[in-house]
Parts: C-alpha cells; structure tokens; sequence
C-alpha cells in the first residue's frame, strides 16, 4: 500500500547513493547517516562492489546493509567491460527505484557509470569529493577522467577544499551549484578513531605487530595505482628493500590484492625480519596503522588526506596529485618512483628532525569533520525541506 501523506506535505524526496569501493564506503557512510537522520529525505543505497572484499569491510564496520548490490566484480576485469555491466546494472537499479536524486563519490568507475546511467534518465546528480584534479588524464589512470564525466553532469557538486572549487569554476561549472564542504573522510577517520577508543578490540589485530616493533619507528606502505604497475611498483619494491635495510625502523606494508602488487612485492622483498607485509586492513585497523606510523609512504588518494589529520607527514609516489593542497600546505610532498628518490625522501624524514617536524605540524587543509552534516543540508535544502 502506498503511504499516504497530510495534505499539502512534502513527500520524502528518495535519495539513491551508489558506491563500489572500499574508498567510497570510508568517504559515504557519514554521508549516509547524515541523510539519514536528515526530516524529508528517504536513502536506498546500491553497491556495485566493484571491490567485493575490502567493500564489506567498510559496510560491516559503519553498520551498513545496502538495499540493492550488483555484485559486479570479476577477476582481472577489463576496464571496458566493467563500464559496460556497471552501466547497464546500475541502470537497472535506478529505473526500479525511481530516485529523485543520485550520489556518486569521488572518481572510480563506479561514479562515472553512475552519474552516467543517472544522466541517461534525467535524474539530478550529486558529487561528492567533486573538483579533484591532477591536469594529466593518464595520471591518475583511469581516475582522472573518470571525475572529468561526472562534472558536467552533476547539478551539485560538493568539493572538499577551495581548490577544488576553483577547478570546477575554470571548467565553467555553475559557482551556484559548488558548495566546499570539507572532505568527509576527515569525519569518517574521527568517528572511527573514538570507536576504538571505545572499544581497542576493533583494531587489536595490530597488537602483535606493535609489539614486535615497540621501539622501532614505523614506516607505513600502500602502493596499488594502476600507472605504477610494471617498472614503477618493481622500483617502489626496491626502494622498500634499501628502507628496509635500517636497523632502526620497520615497515608495515597492507599489500593490495592485486597480482600486480603481489607478485612484484614477493619477487623483491621476500622476507625481511623489520618487514610486516600483511593483509589489507580493514578501515578501524588501518585507522590505527596510521597512528602508530612514523611516516606514510603511498600512491593513494585517500591516505593524503588521512594521515595529515594524525599528524603524519606523507611522500606521494606519483608524478603528480589531484589533491594539490596537501603539497601547498606541507603536509605531502611528491617522489614519484624512482627507486633513490624514493629511499633519499624517506631518510631524510628520518634523520631531519626539522624537516619532519614541518610536515608534521603543517595545517590539515582537507577539513574539520563536520563535511557530511553540510552535504545532507544542501541536498535536503534541495528539496525544499
């Protein structure tokens, strides 16, 4: 039977958020609960789980249990025949729940078709983290385009910094529908870290791991980026050997999946007695990684905005970035992949007080944790609610 509502009052407007990835569970539960607890305003979620297994981490911890799941994942997919299932899929899932808007996050394959299949049938959509970019379409690959589809499509476009805002208005993107919300995963990052405060079991598979390296500082490693496959993950495998040959830190290294990642890693750093190469960790494990890391060293998006709301400085292996405030700010700085800039970078963190004391203490540019709160406002605002 179909609700019935009081005269003249405003139907809940049905919010569909759509997500694939570990990364854009971190950065959409708050978004979600915000909506949630949001007057007029009724949210489906859909997962493509684009990546099955680090996806269900994230949900299992947030609580989540998504109302459609398309299951999309497949073993050395191509990037074509992903677009196509997920176009097709998420497509489906929208004409059966009929929503009055969509959220997409960030820039994974998963957004892209998503604002993609929403703009097919002419339903608004939101974006969140919008604005992100490096200005080289093969850096990060296949990401960077990815946001470039989303933006002309989006009618709101939620950027986490000033930055980011200034990149959509060079595009010509309307300054109205730009609001600089802050990035949501500082939010997720704080609701995360007072859960374990709370509750030290829900990352106390990292004790043997501390203890083993008590005294030691810690160098922490994640490496996954397409574009560094082939020569530049053997050069950052190499590069964590010569790390690894300091007797007085240790590298604790989640190894992605990927046989990309997984074969080089093995072939190089076999085994090393300062070297934890574990499983990828679920978000409260990897919260408290980052916390008990002296450094980060990584090619990931995310983590460039996490560990600098800890405190930690982080050397980015990559040519280039789409979160530029970081390196405005001092709190990352670029090394790309090659093997001695990697190692020189690293131990001069190490050995320079001054200069780890700089990025250390640099000012947090990507926001105060109350991003998911505004994004509900705007949206329920919207509506007129």
């Amino acid at each position: 039977m179909n609700p019935v509502f009081p005269i003249n009052a405003p139907r809940p407007a049905k919010i569909l958020v759509v997500f694939g990835t570990r990364p854009e569970a971190i950065k959409l539960f708050p978004v979600i609960g915000a909506l949630a607890a949001t007057d007029g305003l009724t949210v489906r979620t859909c997962v493509t789980a684009q990546h099955r297994g680090l996806l269900d981490q994230v949900l299992e911890i947030a609580g989540l249990v998504p109302d459609r799941d398309l299951d999309i994942m497949e073993p050395d997919q191509t990037l074509d025949r992903l677009t196509a299932r997920l176009l097709t899929g998420l497509g489906a899932v929208m004409d059966a729940e009929k929503p009055d808007r969509v959220i997409v996050q960030g820039d994974t394959a998963t957004a892209m078709a998503g604002a993609l299949a929403a703009y097919y049938r002419k339903i608004p959509v939101a974006h969140v983290e919008a604005g992100l970019r490096s200005g080289d379409i093969y850096h990060p690959w296949p990401e960077e385009v990815n946001r470039r589809i989303v933006a002309p499509i989006a009618d709101q476009h939620f950027a986490p910094t000033d930055t980011a805002a200034d990149a959509l208005r060079r595009e010509t993107i309307d300054p109205a529908t730009i609001h600089v919300t802050g990035n949501t995963v500082i939010d997720a990052l704080h609701w995360t870290r007072d859960r374990i405060a709370d509750d030290p079991t829900l990352a106390a598979g990292l004790d043997a791991i501390a203890e083993r390296f008590a005294g030691r500082r810690i160098v922490l490693v994640t490496t996954h980026r397409r574009e560094n496959f082939g020569g530049g993950m053997a050069a950052i495998a190499r590069a964590i050997g010569r790390i690894a040959d300091r007797d007085d830190i240790a590298i604790v290294f989640p190894v992605h999946p990927n046989p990309n990642v997984v074969a080089v890693m093995d072939a190089i750093l076999a085994d090393r007695p300062n070297v934890a190469r574990i499983a990828p960790l679920d978000y409260p494990h990897f919260v408290r990684a980052l916390g008990m890391a002296h450094l980060v060293l990584t090619d990931s998006g995310g983590v460039q905005e996490e560990a600098p709301a800890l405190g930690k400085p982080v050397l980015v292996m990559r040519e280039t970035t789409e979160r530029p405030e970081g390196i405005v700010a001092g709190t990352a700085r670029l090394v790309g992949t090659d093997e001695d800039r990697i190692v020189s970078e690293v131990f001069t963190l190490l050995d320079d007080n001054a200069a780890y004391s700089a990025m250390a203490r640099a000012h947090n540019p990507f926001g105060d944790g109350h991003a998911a709160a505004r994004i509900a406002r705007i949206v329920a605002n919207g509506f007129g609610h």
